[in-house]
């Protein structure tokens, strides 16, 4: 690699860092544990990358932990562009595809090539939920806020009208990339009705 190419390659990893620093400014619903403010994309990902660590042994066995810790850092740069979707609103979960790969296109791009091939995959594994990983990957990002909202008296659930109902059906991703996960999200659900912070 000439010097030339290796200043390309390290210009364009700088663009593409500067770029991902936008994560930060991208708000979700939920808020943080304390009830102080609502988090943002970037704490998310780092969060859910550290719960894949945390709750590895809830994984199915053979799971490669580090590719699921990969693909989390990954899997929502791409709201960047297509900003961050309230998973129980269906018209915006129904435009979301588009939106976000059309962000993948342009986002991932910014990257010497051998690095935009690598982070697109494995932000398409994290969407197809084909693998092992991929299911573990979206099981912990569905289980997050289940877990904030659970913490902060139903969090965004009363604020929205979100039912009990609509949870347990969220509830399937996690039963399908964890059974013990699963379980455990259900008996937050179960706990969060009887206290009155969640709807059925």
């Amino acid at each position: 690699m000439t010097t030339t190419q290796e200043e390309d390659r390290l210009n364009a990893q700088i663009a593409f860092a500067v770029e991902i620093d936008k994560l930060k400014r991208v708000i979700r619903r939920n808020s943080l544990m304390d009830g102080s403010r609502r988090e943002n994309d970037a704490e998310h990902s780092w969060y859910v990358g550290l719960l894949a660590m945390i709750l590895a042994e809830h994984a199915p066995q053979g799971t490669d932990i580090q590719r699921v810790v990969a693909m989390l850092l990954v899997h929502d740069l791409v709201e960047i562009d297509a900003g961050d979707t309230f998973v129980y609103d269906p018209v915006a979960v129904a435009a979301q595809i588009d939106a976000e790969r059309a962000a993948a296109d342009r986002i991932f791009a910014l990257l010497p090539s051998d690095q935009a091939v690598l982070f697109r995959e494995l932000w398409e594994e994290f969407e197809a939920r084909e693998t092992v990983e991929a299911r573990f990957a979206k099981a912990l990002d569905r289980f997050a806020p289940i877990l904030a909202n659970h913490h902060t008296e139903g969090g965004t659930w009363p604020l929205f009208k979100v039912t009990a109902g609509q949870v347990r059906e969220k509830v399937k991703i996690i039963e399908d990339g964890s059974e013990s996960l699963g379980v455990y999200a259900n008996e937050l659900i179960d706990l969060s009705v009887s206290r009155g912070h969640l709807s059925e």
